[in-house]
C-alpha cells in the first residue's frame, strides 16, 4: 500500500502540473526559492556552529517550524490533495496500514524537504562528540516525521470543519494571520537587536528544549555538554509525540471512515429555536427600515466571507499598527487615528458589498429620503463597532504611552477622520459603485473597474484628509500656542458628524437620481 500511495502522490503532482504552464512556472520557482532558503539557513545554521546561543537558535527554530506544520492545514486546506482523508472513506482500507502509507507519501513536497534541510542544520550546529552524532542521526528524521505527523493528524481531526463553509471562512482570514506574523517578527526582531540579542530568547529556549519535535535538537545539544540522562529523555519525548500522533491520526482516520456524518443522518432538531438567533441586540435597535438595515449589515459583516475578512482585517491591524509602534518607543498619539481611517474604508462601495442581491435594495429605494435612510441606517452598523473600538485603540496607545495628556487631542483626532472616512465613503459609494466578484478570494474588483475602485477608494482617503484639515491645524495651534488640547475632543466628535451628515445628504441625492445605473455597476460579473 506504502508504495502504491507514493505512486499516487506522484500522480496527482505530475497532473496537476500538466493542466497549465503558469501553474509549472509557479511551481518551478517556489522550488528554486524554496531550495535556496533551505541553502542559506542550512549554511547559517553551519556557521553558527560552536557559538554560544546556536543550540537556542536551532532548538527554537525548530519549535517554530514545528508550529508552521501544525497551522498551515487549518490555513490552506485545499493546498494538497491529499490532506484529505474523506476522499478514501469508500475503499477497503484499514486505518493501521493507511497511516503509514500516508505518512511516506507525505514525504513528497517542497515542505519535507525544506524541514529536513533546517533540521539537518540544527543538529549539526549543535552535535559535538561521537555520541551527540549518533543521537542527531535519529534525531533529524524524528523531526521530520513528528511534522509531518503533526499536520497530518490535525488535518484529520478538523477535516468536516475545514471542507465546510466556516473552513473556508477560515481559509480566507489565513492572509491576515500571516501578515500579523510578519508584524510580529519584526518586532521581535527589533527588540532582539536593541540589546542582548540571541541571549534574550535563552529563558524560552529552555522551554522549549523540552517540547517534542524541539527536544530531539535539544538531546543533541545535551548529549554534546554530557547531560546523557538529559539527552535520553527529550529524545524518548519525542518518540512519545511521535506515536501519539500517530495514534491520534489513527482514531480520527477510523472515525472518518466509519462513523455517520451530516450528509447521512438527520440533525434533527437543530433548528429549534433558531428562528430567535440574534432577539436579544435586535430589540435594541429602532423599528422600520433602520432596525432592518442595521440587522442585515451586521449579518453580512458576520457571515460573508469577504466582507468578514475585511472587517477582521481592519480590526487587527487597526491596534496592533499602533500599539507596536508605542511599544517600539517611537510612537505618538496620532498612530492611534490609524484605526479610524483603517475601519472607515469599510464604508466604501456599500452598494456592491450587496453584489447581485442589490436589485432587492433597489426595489425598496423610490425617493432621497429613502436612500439616506438606508445609508444612515449602514453608517449606524458600522458606528456600532468602529466608534467603540477606535475609542478602545486611543486609550491602549496612551497607556502604552504614558502621556495621558494627550488622550483627549487622540480620541477627538479618532472620532474627526472617522466622520470623514464614513462622509466621503457614502459619497464615494453613490458616485463610483463596482461589482466585486464571489468567485475568487483575492479579486476586490470585476474585470474593467478596477480604476473605478482606485477612483473610489485612493480619491475618497484623500478627501478625507483635506477635511481633516481643520482639525489639524486647530492639533498644530494647542502644541504652539501651549493651549489646553481638551478642546480637540467635541470639536473632533462635532466636526466628524457633521461630515457624516453631510456626506449621506450628498449621497442620497446622487443614489436616489442614479440608481438603475448603480444596479448596472454593482450586478457585472
Amino acid at each position: 500500500m506504502t508504495s502504491v500511495f507514493v505512486r499516487i502522490k506522484l500522480s496527482l503532482l505530475r497532473n496537476g502540473l500538466r493542466q497549465s504552464s503558469g501553474r509549472t512556472a509557479v511551481f518551478v520557482v517556489s522550488i528554486v526559492f524554496a531550495l535556496l532558503f533551505a541553502a542559506g539557513q542550512l549554511l547559517g545554521m553551519l556557521l553558527l556552529r560552536g557559538h554560544a546561543q546556536a543550540a537556542t537558535l536551532a532548538v527554537l527554530l525548530t519549535a517554530v517550524t514545528a508550529l508552521g506544520w501544525a497551522v498551515m492545514p487549518l490555513f490552506f486546506p485545499s493546498g494538497d490533495e491529499t490532506l484529505d482523508p474523506t476522499r478514501l472513506v469508500m475503499l477497503p482500507l484499514r486505518a493501521g496500514p493507511l497511516v503509514w502509507a500516508l505518512l511516506v507519501a507525505s514525504l513528497v513536497g517542497i515542505g519535507p524537504l525544506f524541514t529536513l534541510c533546517l533540521a539537518v542544520g540544527a543538529g549539526i550546529s549543535v552535535a559535538h562528540g561521537a555520541f551527540a552524532v549518533a543521537v542527531a542521526v535519529f534525531a533529524v528524521p524524528l523531526v521530520l516525521l513528528v511534522c509531518l505527523a503533526l499536520a497530518r493528524a490535525v488535518a484529520a481531526a478538523n477535516i468536516r470543519l475545514l471542507t465546510s463553509r466556516k473552513g473556508r471562512d477560515l481559509a480566507l482570514l489565513s492572509g491576515l494571520v500571516v501578515a500579523i506574523g510578519i508584524q510580529v517578527v519584526n518586532f521581535g526582531a527589533q527588540r532582539l537587536g536593541q540589546a542582548g540579542g540571541l541571549a534574550r530568547l535563552e529563558p524560552a529556549a529552555d522551554v522549549a528544549r523540552w517540547v517534542p519535535p524541539a527536544s530531539a535538537v535539544g538531546a543533541v545539544d545535551s548529549a554534546s555538554r554530557g547531560a546523557y540522562g538529559a539527552a535520553v529523555a527529550q529524545l524518548l519525548l519525542s518518540v512519545v509525540a511521535l506515536a501519539a500522533l500517530l495514534y491520534w491520526w489513527q482514531r480520527s482516520l477510523t472515525k472518518l471512515m466509519t462513523a455517520p456524518d451530516g450528509s447521512t443522518v438527520a440533525a434533527a432538531g437543530t433548528d429549534t429555536g433558531r428562528g430567535g438567533s440574534g432577539a436579544g441586540w435586535a430589540r435594541l435597535l429602532p423599528e422600520g427600515r433602520t432596525g432592518a438595515v442595521v440587522q442585515r449589515a451586521l449579518r453580512y459583516a458576520w457571515r460573508d466571507p469577504k466582507a468578514k475578512s475585511g472587517w477582521v482585517t481592519a480590526l487587527a491591524l487597526g491596534l496592533i499598527v499602533p500599539v507596536f509602534n508605542a511599544l517600539q518607543g517611537h510612537g505618538s498619539v496620532y498612530w492611534a487615528c490609524f484605526a479610524a481611517g483603517l475601519l472607515g474604508t469599510l464604508m466604501y462601495n456599500q452598494f456592491g458589498q450587496d453584489t447581485s442581491a442589490f436589485w432587492i435594495v433597489a426595489m425598496t429605494v423610490s425617493s432621497k429620503r429613502d436612500a439616506y435612510v438606508e445609508l444612515r441606517a449602514r453608517a449606524v452598523a458600522l458606528l456600532l463597532v468602529t466608534l467603540p473600538y477606535a475609542t478602545l485603540v486611543t486609550v491602549v496607545t496612551v497607556a502604552v504611552l504614558g502621556d495621558w495628556g494627550v488622550l483627549a487631542e487622540g480620541l477627538g483626532l479618532s472620532y474627526g477622520l472617522l466622520g470623514a472616512m464614513l462622509g466621503v465613503g457614502a459619497w464615494a459609494s453613490a458616485f463610483f459603485p463596482y461589482s466585486i466578484p464571489q468567485d475568487s478570494a483575492y479579486k476586490n474588483a470585476a474585470p474593467g473597474q478596477g480604476g473605478l475602485a482606485w477612483a473610489s477608494m485612493m480619491g475618497g482617503m484623500l478627501l478625507a484628509a483635506v477635511l481633516c484639515g481643520p482639525l489639524i491645524a486647530v492639533a498644530v495651534w494647542t502644541h504652539v500656542a501651549s493651549a489646553e488640547p481638551w478642546v480637540l475632543l467635541p470639536l473632533g466628535a462635532v466636526w466628524g458628524a457633521l461630515l457624516t451628515w453631510g456626506g449621506l445628504h450628498l449621497a442620497a441625492g446622487r443614489t436616489a437620481r442614479r440608481l438603475p445605473e448603480i444596479l448596472t455597476a454593482v450586478s457585472k460579473a
